[in-house]
């Protein structure tokens, strides 16, 4: 009888021992391999044991860091874009207000051409209040996808100013008192037909206020990122004849400007006239760089913010990578002993191949 010994009763136990050994320590090679080759301890959360629960925790904040992070990068790019443009009303309203000085010191067709300029300025800063950041309109407050002001082009046919410029024709009728009570009326109106502006937009400044633009930059936070065009944001408008707005105060004055004629250079108010709306032009200015800086007060705390969560994000990740990450020179190691254990164990096999039954129970020389 001529035999391997893995087929006779009582050894065969030995061979399927060594083929079961041989099977896990080829199944632990794969597995090394597999966590070399990917760079992970596991290609799923439940082949992790007892850090799936750790690393989903840290995997799901870490998602909720990098949203922050995208938020303020997009409120950042919104917030720049309304700078500059905040930059352009203001530096049109500090010339028509340095222009309103020398009014009445001007001659009747000087006047005139004076009034032209501000109807253009008028029609200029009525777009920019349309500005957009991509698909969003920077001063549109909550109702970012609208235009503040509906039709910027044909503001010089509008009730806004058609109204204005009736009452600036009642001067030398009326008086200055009346006419500047009637303009600070008219621009601080919420009318439709009076407004220039949107109907979300024609409403209190309080309630303005209230739905500005926000940011979310942390869990139950947020941060205030946006001016609407009919209402200031973070500072209030002073002074003796405002609105309560700074831009309603501009487009106000350029409007009384655009309004003005020649002929009326003589008349008992215009003096009144021109003095009542360069000092609304003056504290508009004011109101409005206090509320730009404030703006970019906000801007430099989300990026402190961002710089906070990003470092956040990296300690996190650091974790993330603790539970879920190979540790390269460990499992290059064990993966040399592996290959080590799983060779010897092929040697073993194939070597019980080759003794017979019969070389087996030889009896050794002596």
């Amino acid at each position: 009888m001529s035999g391997a010994i893995g087929a006779v009763p009582g050894y065969d136990g030995i061979g399927g021992v060594l083929l079961r050994d041989s099977a896990d320590v080829k199944q632990q090679l794969d597995m090394l391999l597999q966590q070399a080759g990917s760079g992970y301890q596991a290609d799923t959360y439940a082949g992790l044991g007892t850090s799936a629960s750790t690393a989903l925790a840290v995997a799901r904040e870490i998602a909720a860091q990098q949203g922050y992070q995208s938020n303020i990068d997009a409120a950042g790019a919104q917030m720049q874009v309304a700078q500059t443009a905040l930059q352009q009303i203001g530096s049109i309203a500090s010339t028509f207000f340095a222009d309103a000085a020398n009014l009445t010191n001007l001659a009747p067709s000087e006047v005139d051409s004076t009034a032209a300029a501000a109807q253009q300025a008028l029609q200029q800063v009525a777009g920019l209040l349309d500005t957009t950041d991509g698909s969003l309109y920077v001063f549109g407050g909550q109702d970012s996808t609208n235009p503040p002001v509906p039709d910027p082009g044909s503001i010089l046919t509008s009730g806004f100013f058609s109204q204005i410029q009736a009452a600036v024709s009642g001067l030398a009728a009326n008086g200055a008192a009346s006419v500047t009570a009637a303009t600070l009326a008219i621009a601080s109106s919420n009318a439709s037909g009076t407004s220039p502006f949107s109907s979300a937009l024609s409403q209190p400044a309080a309630a303005l206020q209230a739905e500005a633009p926000c940011v979310a930059t942390g869990p139950g936070q947020q941060t205030a990122i946006g001016i609407a065009a009919s209402a200031n944001q973070f500072v209030a408008s002073t002074g003796s004849s405002t609105t309560g707005s700074y831009v309603r105060d501009i487009l106000r004055a350029l409007a009384t400007i655009g309004s003005l004629s020649g002929s009326q250079a003589n008349d008992s108010g215009f003096s009144a006239l021109v003095q009542d709306t360069q000092t609304s032009l003056g504290d508009a200015v004011t109101a409005l760089n206090q509320d730009a800086g404030a703006l970019g007060n906000a801007q430099s705390a989300l990026r402190a913010e961002q710089t906070t969560l990003g470092d956040t994000t990296t300690a996190l990740q650091s974790q993330l990578g603790s539970a879920q990450d190979t540790d390269m020179a460990t499992t290059l190691s064990q993966i040399t002993a592996t290959e080590t254990r799983l060779q010897a164990s092929y040697q073993l096999i194939s070597g019980l191949q080759t003794y017979s039954l019969a070389r087996f129970l030889a009896p050794t020389g002596g």
